[in-house]
């Protein structure tokens, strides 16, 4: 991933072929031209979550089609950090019932999630010249 800054507070990652561009809402500066770096963390868990739920279901032959999964997330006050993320995962009428607890399993297990809970090393290292 190579990370670069385009102008204002525009942050642009390329990764894998694609371009992902990154801005700050108006009320912080920025342009409010493409989602916060946070809005994609945010993102990323509930897109995670998401296609844990579609692979269970495509292997089982359950369409997803009416299947509509709602995040939301709670500050915790004293951190002014996120305490809470809750999915509220909607079933369309006669998704089969022996299925609806192992949904919630599969929710639970994303990768994104346990990536949180089992966090990364984080190293930084600087280069002084045209060291890319």
């Amino acid at each position: 991933m190579k990370i670069t800054f385009p102008g204002g507070l525009k942050v642009l990652a390329e990764y894998k072929g694609f371009n992902i561009m990154t801005d700050q809402p108006a009320f912080s500066g920025g342009d409010g031209s493409a989602p916060a770096p946070f809005d994609f963390f945010l993102v990323s868990i509930g897109t995670c979550v998401g296609i844990y739920i579609k692979s269970f279901c495509a292997q089982r032959n359950i369409d997803t089609q009416n299947i509509v999964i709602t995040q939301k997330m709670e500050t915790n006050p004293q951190t002014r950090l996120i305490g809470k993320i809750s999915f509220d995962i909607h079933l369309p009428e006669g998704f089969p019932e022996k299925y609806r607890d192992a949904i919630i399993h599969t929710a639970n297990n994303c990768a994104v999630k346990r990536h949180m809970i089992n966090a990364p090393e984080f190293e930084y290292n600087l280069f002084i010249g045209d060291e890319t």
